[in-house]
């Protein structure tokens, strides 16, 4: 059973940075997609960024060129760097990890969840 906990969400005002982390255990990391999701109330859920077993990223739209996801296979972690940040990124923050396989991924782990508030 692959457990994810993640961590870092907070407070942020507008124009600022926020790193976010989710640390993966119960499962070969190495042998997993990892990804972040994000849900604002009224908001369906999004993908935010993925990052295959190999490095390889996938961002979504809204986000590109001010997220960046990275992953640590010593330590068992992916992080979501988040720079300029908007209100609209205001949300809670998932970190889910699927099996080894081609894009789309079948996501099937999720983590609890960090909340992230942009302040205007």
């Amino acid at each position: 059973q692959v457990q994810l906990v993640e961590s870092g969400g907070g407070l942020v005002q507008a124009g600022g940075s926020l790193r976010l982390s989710c640390l993966a255990s119960g499962g070969t990391f190495n042998r997993l997609n990892m990804g972040w999701f994000r849900q604002a109330p009224g908001n369906e859920r999004e993908l935010v960024a993925a990052i295959s077993s190999t490095g390889v990223t996938n961002y979504g739209d809204s986000v590109k060129g001010r997220i960046t996801i990275s992953r640590d296979d010593d330590k068992n972690v992916v992080y979501l760097h988040m720079n300029s940040l908007k209100p609209g990124d205001t949300a809670d923050y998932s970190c889910d990890a699927a099996r080894l396989g081609s894009w789309p991924y079948d996501w099937v782990y999720w983590g609890q969840g960090t909340q992230v508030t942009v302040s205007s």
